[in-house]
């Protein structure tokens, strides 16, 4: 049986990997092309557009790698069906479980590789491309991973530590400087919101030290008002990206903005996210068994091609549109990540249980 199985996950990860490649040229095309918008805005020109685009693949690859396993089954599969290869395993006594479970062995494979896509590899090339486009864009701003967001505003040089999802501000510095480069003033503060009204940010717990060239005087005030032409909509673009997380992280992340009161719904959709992937990828693969089955029966592979692909920009889209129920319906984030899920799961069962 083993050759069974390696010869049925050779197929199918041929398949696969053809898919995989078809669908990320796809998207990447529509990526480019929608990133072409955002042309000379600064120095973003088209070589940083090739680079952001270029960075943004293993995203890509991470959020089409379960419809791409679906797809690239039934090709496998159907490929299978056409040359009667299934009839002869049929014939040889070999059940339908049993190549069931071949393709599982596959999907465990493939889903262990999504797991690298989005724990290791999507996090740091996704952060890498933000830091590309947002570096070009927004030239007096630079983001750095261990020392927050820098920014110059005329003589003053700004280090926010963090910009919350409500784009409170985190650990504020504000060193002034004179005509002639010298530090004058060095002021900190705790937290810093934005008042619309008044257009000008509060900040709060603030501490001020002014700099003379013989010595220096510190005070210390609860709040204070701070002019600038710093615009919160700016800021918003420095906000941390979920999907730039691995899952200890955003576990961490969601616990600090929590004790922050800040709503975590997006981070938690996105945490359950990362954990079910990895079983919608075995269950994508599983749901193209009965399909290629019932199909080959009626001599009609390219319909069950058809309705895979279908079904796997069906589960393209629930995906996406999930985020946005959560926000809208107060659905408990960890049910929205897994429904899409558990609707193929379920329909996967049902479908089986009728070849058999």
């Amino acid at each position: 049986m083993r050759i069974l199985d390696f010869y049925i996950g050779k197929i199918l990860v041929r398949h696969i990997v053809v898919t995989i490649m078809v669908l990320l040229g796809l998207f990447t095309f529509v990526s480019f092309i929608d990133e072409l918008s955002n042309l000379d805005k600064g120095s973003y020109g088209i070589l940083e557009v090739f680079q952001y685009v270029l960075l943004l693949i293993p995203k890509t690859l991470y959020e089409v790698f379960p419809m791409a396993a679906l797809i690239g089954s039934i090709l496998g599969l159907s490929t299978l069906a056409r040359d009667s290869e299934l009839i002869v395993m049929r014939a040889a006594g070999v059940s339908i479980l049993r190549i069931v479970l071949s393709v599982v062995k596959v999907g465990i494979i493939m889903a262990f590789v999504a797991m690298i896509l989005g724990e290791v590899v999507s996090p740091y090339t996704q952060t890498k491309a933000e830091q590309v486009k947002l570096g070009a864009i927004q030239s007096n701003i630079r983001q750095k991973d261990d020392f927050g967001v820098w920014m110059r505003d005329e003589n003053t040089y700004v280090n926010i530590g963090e910009v919350l999802p409500n784009l409170t501000l985190l650990n504020i510095k504000i060193f002034e400087f004179d005509e002639r480069n010298f530090l004058r003033f060095l002021s900190t503060a705790e937290e810093g919101e934005y008042q619309l009204d008044k257009r000008r940010w509060l900040l709060k717990g603030l501490s001020r030290t002014m700099i003379d060239d013989n010595s220096s005087a510190a005070d210390e005030v609860s709040a204070a008002y701070w002019t600038t032409g710093v615009d919160p909509n700016i800021l918003r673009v420095f906000q941390i990206d979920p999907e730039q997380l691995s899952l200890w992280q955003l576990d961490k992340y969601i616990d600090h903005l929590g004790s922050n009161k800040q709503d975590t719904r997006s981070y938690e959709l996105v945490f359950w996210s990362k954990v079910i992937t990895p079983f919608a990828t075995i269950v994508m693969l599983i749901l193209a068994v009965p399909f290629v089955f019932k199909e080959s029966r009626s001599g009609n592979l390219g319909r069950s091609l058809f309705f895979g692909i279908m079904i796997g920009l069906s589960f393209f889209i629930m995906n996406k549109a999930f985020g946005y129920f959560v926000a809208l319906f107060s659905i408990p984030p960890m049910l929205g990540a897994a429904l899409p899920t558990l609707i193929v799961s379920l329909l996967s069962i049902i479908l089986i249980r009728r070849i058999i």
